[in-house]
């Protein structure tokens, strides 16, 4: 942890430094090769200040696809990501340098997560959050019910949380796959909403009730961008992690091989 360092966002984009700079310029030309950008909404992300990006997560890709979003619309985001990632030869010395955060998952070490993103924020920095905290277990790629860490964030800090929904990853890279598909280019959409406040729940950052309101407040706003997107509405019945049998984390696609 004391490797982690809170200085303000410098350069431009806005956040930037000579690791974020150098995956990049090696990951961009990649995926400017392999995608088709749908870019709308770019004007709600704002060009300095604090602020909390938030998106619906589908494929171990969409993260470079939003990152670019970001970076090619003025910000350098810091992420909260999985502690595996990091352990990755070269890529995760690239990561930690660039200034993304490891969050051991699912155990004892993750509640100082909400620390490092209030720190970050503190600093000013573009903050982006995946609600869902995996990969949606929805079998049609809709977002499903998500963590409340997002929202004990937002009420905290009131800063602006800007909404968005990508689709068209999971076409590169499946779900949970290794392999992106590199012989054909896919349109990829990314869409981001008018930000979202907080002020209602001022104060109620340990109110569960106020903190199931406020996150299904933000998973809302992005499952209506993610409907214009794809042209068709959500599914009523909203997938629920907490109370299906498959695995909070994790490809749940490969437990359920080892079971049949």
């Amino acid at each position: 942890m004391s490797e982690i360092t809170y200085e303000p966002p410098r350069g431009r984009p806005l956040g930037t430094n000579g690791y974020f700079r150098f995956g990049a310029s090696v990951l961009i030309p990649i995926l400017s090769l392999i995608t088709k950008r749908d870019w709308r909404g770019v004007e709600n992300i704002p060009q300095s200040g604090p602020v909390i990006v938030v998106c619906n997560h589908i494929s171990y890709a969409d993260p470079l696809v939003f990152a670019q979003f970001l970076y090619q619309n003025g910000r350098a985001p810091r992420f909260l990501g999985k502690a595996s990632v990091f352990k990755v030869p070269v890529i995760g010395k690239i990561i930690a340098g660039s200034g993304q955060i490891p969050v051991e998952r699912e155990t004892e070490n993750a509640r100082f997560a909400l620390q490092h993103a209030i720190a970050f924020l503190e600093a000013g920095h573009c903050l982006g959050v995946y609600p869902e905290g995996t990969l949606t277990r929805d079998e049609n790629f809709w977002p499903m019910r998500a963590k409340t860490g997002i929202a004990r964030l937002a009420i905290l800090t009131q800063v602006p949380v800007v909404p968005c929904a990508q689709f068209g990853a999971q076409q590169v890279l499946p779900r949970y796959g290794k392999l992106p598909r590199f012989w054909r280019r896919t349109k990829v959409s990314v869409r981001a909403g008018a930000p979202l406040e907080f002020s209602r729940w001022k104060g109620k950052e340990d109110d569960p009730e106020a903190l199931k309101e406020a996150t299904e407040y933000v998973m809302s706003a992005i499952t209506r961008l993610l409907e214009e997107i794809r042209g068709e509405y959500a599914p009523a019945q909203i997938f629920d992690p907490h109370t299906s049998n498959l695995p909070r984390t994790g490809n749940y696609k490969k437990v359920k091989r080892l079971e049949t």
